[in-house]
């Protein structure tokens, strides 16, 4: 099982995701609007959002940590990084709708980072998103994240065919970022 260390940032605490967090976690997979920038449907009950987590919480190469407000324990969204490679980390985030327009998934992302960067020495991240995800392509942008590539018909999903942008970040540009 892979080690799924805690951590912090100025308002959050990124722990690791429980079976229990399917509850709170299923106000974002089952939104249509914010599915339709994932791989896979809206989930159409707690169950199936809990089957969802089950693979991240058996461990393996992704590590899923549950986003949580200081003092609360229920999970506003989630946050993974998965090993690609030696040194080479893809991560993945997702906020419920009530959490978006406050600054909390700049806040883990970043924190992330530096875990993944200054804490565990990586050399690249990188994050994949649906170009027309505007929210989340600013959001890497505005981390330094460069736009490496787009990647046409690279994912079918239950909206159809559909484009990727990579995104990637070297250690040295987060460091002078």
């Amino acid at each position: 099982m892979t080690d799924v260390q805690w951590f912090e940032s100025e308002r959050l605490v990124m722990r690791p995701q429980r079976i229990e967090d399917a509850e709170a976690l299923f106000e974002a997979y089952r939104d249509a609007e914010l599915m339709q920038w994932w791989s896979s449907a809206p989930h159409v009950s707690v169950e199936e959002t809990r089957n969802y987590l089950l693979p991240m919480l058996e461990g393996g190469d992704w590590r899923g940590w549950a986003i949580t407000l200081k003092g609360d324990d229920r999970a506003i969204g989630t946050i993974a990084a998965g090993k690609r490679r030696t040194g080479v980390v893809e991560i993945g985030y997702m906020l419920v709708r009530s959490a978006w327009g406050q600054g909390y998934a700049h806040e883990a992302v970043t924190r992330l980072l530096d875990l993944l960067f200054v804490e565990e020495g990586n050399r690249r991240v990188f994050a994949d998103t649906d170009p027309d995800n505007v929210a989340s392509n600013a959001l890497l942008e505005r981390l330094g994240f460069t736009r490496e590539a787009r990647l046409r018909g690279e994912w079918e999903t239950h909206i159809g065919v559909r484009d990727s942008f990579i995104w990637g970040l070297l250690r040295d540009e987060w460091k002078a970022a």
